[in-house]
Formats: C-alpha cells, sequence, structure tokens
C-alpha cells in the first residue's frame, strides 16, 4: 500500500482516534490543472474542532512530562519518512497545488529539515537563573503553551504547516492543525501520516481541513491557547482581531509586495534571471514574491526588455505530464483576481511588455512597464506571476519607493557593492533582507516573518522564534523553609 493511498484518508480526518468520518462530511480533491477530481478529503466542522481541542488538551499533559529524547526520537523519525516517501508526497504537491518538479522537491526537502531542527530545539535550554534579593532560588523557565492551532494556506502547503507543527510538538504541545481544504492531502494528511507512523502518540496531532467556520473555532476554543496563522493580510487582520478577543496570542505570517531593487552596477543578465525567479516561481503564489521591481532608470528599458522577452519563451502547462516553467493557478478565484489586477493597470495607463493572457487557470508571465505607483498590480498583492517594473534615479528614490507599501516581508537588492546594498536596506522596513539576491528563500534554521501589514515578526524557524512562539515564560522561586510574614 502507498504511504497515501486513499484508502487510508479518503473522506476521513485525523485525530486521536485515527481516520474517522468528518461530523461536516467531505470535499473533492481537485487537480487545477485538469479539473479533474482525483480523491476526497474529509471536512471539519466546530463540533470536530471541539471534540479535537478536548482530546488534545488531555493528550498533552503526558507530552509535556515526557523526556526531550522521547519528543526528539519522534521529529527525527518524521523527518527521515518525508525523506523515505518524498517521491509520493511530491506526486500530491504536483497535481494538487499545480507545483513544478523542483518547487515539489524544495518542499519535502525543508520538511524534513523543520522535523530535525525540531528534533534538536526538544534538547535546547529553556529558561535562565534570576538574581533575587532574597534567599531563595529564582529563575525563569519556558513552559509549553499547551494546545497550538496551526491554520495554513494552499501556496506552499507542506512547508506553512510543518514548520509550526513540528516545533509546536517538539516543545511539549499538542497540535490543532487546519490545512487549506484546497491542499488538504499533501498540505495536511501528508503530515498526519508521517507522524502517524512515526510514532506519535494518540490525540496529540488533529488534522481538520476546512474553511472560515473551522479556523473561527479553533481560534475561539478555550483549549487553545496559541494560534499560528499563515495567509492573507485580510484573513490575518480577522485572526487577530478574534484571537485578542479571547485574549491568546496569534502569530501571524501575512501577505507581501515585496520590493526587488537593482542597482545600476548590478550584473543585468544575472539581475533579469533573479527577477524572472522572484516573480514567476510557483505563478507567483508566493507571499515573497517579487512584487514590485525597482530598477534604476539608467537600465530600466533594457532591464524590462530582457525580462519580456525570458517571461515570453517560459513554458507554463501541466507540471505532472510536461517539463514547465510555470504550472496552474490554484483556481478560478485566483485567476481571476489576477487577471483583474493586470487588467486594471492596463487600463490605468500602464504598458503590457509580456503576457497578460491565460488560458484555463494557465497565466502567462507578465511584465508591466510605464506604471503609477497607484497602479493596482503595482500598489497590491498579486499573488500571480506579474512583475511590476518601476524606475528611480537615486538610492534615496530607491529607498522611498521601496518603503512606501504597507507590507515588510521581504526585500532584495541587487548590486555590484554588497556594503551598499546592505546600507540601502537599512533605510527600508522588513522582515527578511536578501543582498545579490530575489526576495523568495526559506530555510528550517532561519527566522522567518514580516512587519507592518506582513504579519506580527519573525515567529516561525530559528531557535529563539520557535521558542518564543510556542511557550509561556513562567517564573518560578524556591526556598528550604516557608517563608515568615508579620501577619
Amino acid at each position: 500500500m502507498d504511504f497515501l493511498d486513499p484508502k487510508l484518508w479518503s473522506g476521513s480526518i485525523f485525530g486521536a482516534d485515527g481516520w474517522q468520518a468528518s461530523r461536516a462530511g467531505d470535499v473533492p480533491v481537485t487537480e487545477p490543472a485538469t479539473g479533474n477530481e482525483i480523491g476526497r478529503a474529509g471536512i471539519a466542522g466546530p463540533a470536530d474542532v471541539t471534540a479535537a481541542a478536548v482530546q488534545a488538551a488531555r493528550a498533552q499533559r503526558g507530552w509535556a512530562a515526557a523526556s526531550f529524547e522521547e519528543r526528539a526520537g519522534v521529529l527525527r523519525r518524521a523527518g527521515r519518512l518525508f525523506e523515505e516517501h518524498a517521491a509520493e508526497i511530491q506526486r500530491w504537491l504536483i497535481r494538487e497545488s499545480g507545483s513544478i518538479p523542483g518547487k515539489a522537491g524544495f518542499e519535502t526537502h525543508v520538511a524534513a529539515q523543520e522535523c530535525y531542527e525540531a528534533a534538536a530545539l526538544a534538547s535546547q535550554p529553556l529558561g535562565e537563573i534570576l538574581p533575587t534579593a532574597k534567599k531563595r532560588l529564582s529563575l525563569a523557565r519556558r513552559v509549553p503553551v499547551g494546545v497550538v492551532g496551526v491554520i495554513s494556506p494552499f501556496n506552499a502547503p507542506l512547508i506553512l504547516g510543518i514548520r509550526s507543527v513540528a516545533p509546536a510538538l517538539a516543545l511539549g504541545n499538542a497540535v490543532v492543525f487546519k490545512p487549506d481544504p484546497r491542499t488538504a492531502v499533501c498540505g495536511g494528511v501528508a503530515i498526519a501520516r508521517v507522524f502517524e507512523e512515526a510514532g506519535l502518540p494518540s490525540g496529540l496531532l488533529h488534522m481538520l481541513p476546512g474553511g472560515p467556520e473551522t479556523g473561527e473555532a479553533i481560534i475561539a476554543d478555550p483549549r487553545i491557547r496559541v494560534v499560528s496563522f499563515t495567509g492573507s493580510t485580510g484573513a490575518g487582520r480577522k485572526v487577530g482581531e478574534l484571537a485578542a478577543r479571547h485574549l491568546k496570542r496569534a502569530h501571524l505570517e501575512l501577505g507581501g509586495n515585496s520590493a526587488l531593487v537593482v542597482l545600476d552596477d548590478a550584473d543585468l543578465d544575472l539581475a533579469v534571471s533573479a527577477g524572472a525567479w522572484g516573480s514567476f516561481f510557483h505563478q507567483g503564489q508566493i507571499c515573497m514574491t517579487a512584487g514590485r521591481h525597482l530598477v534604476h532608470s539608467s537600465i530600466k528599458d533594457e532591464y524590462v526588455e530582457r525580462l519580456a522577452a525570458k517571461a515570453d519563451h517560459m513554458p507554463v502547462g501541466d507540471p505532472a505530464t510536461q517539463e514547465v516553467a510555470l504550472g496552474p493557478l490554484i483556481d478560478g478565484g485566483q485567476r481571476d483576481k489576477v487577471h483583474a489586477l493586470v487588467t486594471g493597470s492596463v487600463d490605468s495607463g500602464a504598458r503590457l511588455a509580456a503576457g497578460g493572457t491565460y488560458e484555463g487557470l494557465f497565466y502567462r508571465p507578465t511584465v508591466l512597464t510605464d506604471l503609477t505607483s497607484s497602479a493596482p498590480a503595482y500598489a497590491q498583492e498579486v499573488f500571480g506571476p506579474v512583475a511590476p517594473v518601476m524606475p528611480f534615479s537615486s538610492l534615496e528614490e530607491a529607498a522611498s519607493l521601496a518603503a512606501e507599501s504597507e507590507y515588510g516581508l521581504a526585500l532584495g537588492i541587487l548590486t555590484g557593492d554588497a556594503m551598499k546594498g546592505l546600507a540601502l536596506a537599512d533605510l527600508i522596513p522588513t522582515g527578511i533582507v536578501h543582498i545579490n539576491d530575489q526576495t523568495v528563500d526559506d530555510e528550517a534554521v532561519a527566522p522567518f516573518g514580516g512587519v507592518g501589514a506582513s504579519g506580527t515578526g519573525s515567529r516561525f524557524g530559528g531557535t529563539s522564534a520557535n521558542i518564543e512562539a510556542f511557550t509561556d515564560t513562567q517564573w518560578v522561586t524556591m526556598q528550604g523553609d516557608i517563608a515568615r510574614y508579620p501577619f
């Protein structure tokens, strides 16, 4: 039997009793490249969330008391399982999320690394000895929050789920996990199957694909004390508002409209290649996508010409059957949003240098120039394969243009002088900076997150960010005798 054999999970959710029918029925698993139904995924409702939270809270106590060696062992086995079953998981990523094979391979690689890094996290020091004016021992220690809610999106479904699930489990928590129902298999079933086979004790991971009402139930449930959300800024604002109402932490990794700044001393061939990757990789459906190309006016026309030529020659099609650079957008709603932003920009005076057309869900890589800063595809997050190019004439203007967006996720600066690039980056508020690279990157060992409308800072990846995200600080004092008081 295959690792992800539909007979195991068809129409089911995962919880304390393994694979079971949900209370809310099931939904089709659709292949965006063809429109074909390739399975049926269980869909969870609020009642499923309540039941999962009760079971998770019960199971978490024993898991928190388990040795770090036991928790680390489960995470190491999970990492190996991602490696052993990478080819099968990648096939689902290609068919269900529209990933090209290289992107699918990157996801399984990062998923394994997230588990290995989480395994190491289990044995990290979790406190410090504090000075005290009294004759006692005073210390601050990090303790598990209890139950963590994880809500993940469709675009990089495996990475954006496992990067919260793995460290939360490693630090002694239970997890109620809601993947996007559009990628319920590659972004949900795959993670549940890995931990099922890795020997995670029953009740610690609940995998519940569902819609907004399911997410709201996760945020509102009193047993779930921290919510880790990755998604759009609009949805993130609602998550943050509801979490605040229930007095719980929400770690929000949201949208972006990241700037790629190309200085006049950059190697133009390399800059165009980086720019194409930054805007067109995975059809632009990445929060870090280069949404604004800010190019020095002396090289802007040549940059546009070369980028447009590259876009015109990039193959677009079904990544499951063809060797292509771009696959399909996730669904018709996303395609229509992308196209409306492109046509709205052209209507406002922008020039279409390449693309701007589609067949089905396959959108051509698109280059726009001669824009104003209010053009929809420049001012807003597109989440599609669109590269708007805006000129600048000085470093001060480049910094001003890059900083004027409400978003602050990633920044790329391409230059022949790396120190000049770093000095420019100091003027631009952003969570991530890449000097002489484009904006799309991720590593399990690195803190990840944005500022402004891009989220609440680096709460994913790296030792300190994960410990801060998924534990609480507790002050503890100890003394040999009971203190004597004047009352």
